[in-house]
């Protein structure tokens, strides 16, 4: 099955932007997205880049034949404010100099408590206002909504209501999260909208969609109770063609001492998952 497979750096946020390059390199991946929120996270004592320039990061990127999918992220973005305009304009131009094609833009997920109409008007905002940044740039801003019931953009469906009402449809697409998709409940697929499709699994059988949390996504196997074969046999059948970009954050992943041949794993298992279910 030929999917294209990409790395998130919260897949092995342990490494050096280098080494992690060489790792999705070793693989056969088609890309890489990194982050600047890993030692926010206690992830790393590492700055963004390491300290090198972004230039010189995308540069080497694009020397091991990889693709700089996207630089993430822009936490709150739907709560404006110059701090927020400030963190999405530093976000495009380090996204610039590095040769990213995306910036991520995640939303508040701190359970406001919005008024009527309030939470729509504040995210038709922000988009508004990125937009233009977006656009002399050449950018693609990619919005995530999070699943979680804490989250003020649950639904795929209204990220799409506010960009289709800040006429922004060249210049933001939406993350099709597996793990958000699955706690949020949702059954439409917007393949012609997603920019990047990220995945991840979740085995405990004791958990109920609304108590998983970040800390329990791991690498997809056959105990994945997310339906990620499911979720992403349909997004190929609809005419998704993007990258599939491993997002795990559980540190079960972290401290693996095989991580490459667990990758090849999940690799493998989801490529054949996948076909069996389109040829069925």
């Amino acid at each position: 099955m030929d999917l294209k497979f990409a790395l998130n750096h919260m897949t092995a946020p342990r490494l050096n932007s280098r080494a992690f390059i060489d790792l999705a390199a070793s693989l056969g991946c088609v890309g890489v997205e990194l982050r600047n929120d890993l030692a926010d996270k206690k992830l790393t004592d590492a700055a963004f880049f390491d300290g090198e320039t972004p230039a010189a990061i995308g540069g080497y990127a694009r020397e091991k034949g990889l693709r700089l999918l996207g630089l993430s992220e822009v936490y709150g973005f739907n709560a404006w404010s110059e701090e927020v305009e400030r963190k999405v304009q530093r976000l495009i131009d380090q996204a610039k100099e590095a040769g990213a094609e995306s910036i991520s833009l995640i939303p508040r997920n701190d359970a406001p408590d919005y008024g009527a109409g309030e939470r729509d008007r504040a995210l038709e905002e922000a988009l508004g206002k990125i937009l233009p940044m977006l656009d002399k740039a050449q950018l693609i801003g990619l919005i995530e909504p999070l699943g979680f019931t804490t989250s003020s953009l649950r639904h795929k469906a209204d990220a799409l209501a506010a960009i289709e009402a800040v006429g922004g449809r060249d210049h933001f697409k939406l993350v099709h999260d597996t793990f958000h998709h699955h706690l949020a409940g949702e059954t439409d697929f917007f393949p012609e909208q997603t920019g990047i499709v990220h995945i991840s699994g979740v085995v405990d059988p004791a958990l109920s969609a609304d108590e998983m949390q970040d800390g329990h996504r791991i690498l997809v196997d056959r105990q994945d109770r997310l339906g990620n074969i499911e979720q992403i046999a349909a997004l190929r059948a609809q005419g998704y063609e993007g990258a599939f970009s491993f997002e795990p954050f559980s540190p079960e992943v972290h401290g693996s001492e095989n991580l490459p041949a667990e990758l090849e794993n999940s690799f493998t298992f989801i490529r054949e998952g996948v076909a069996q279910r389109l040829q069925a």
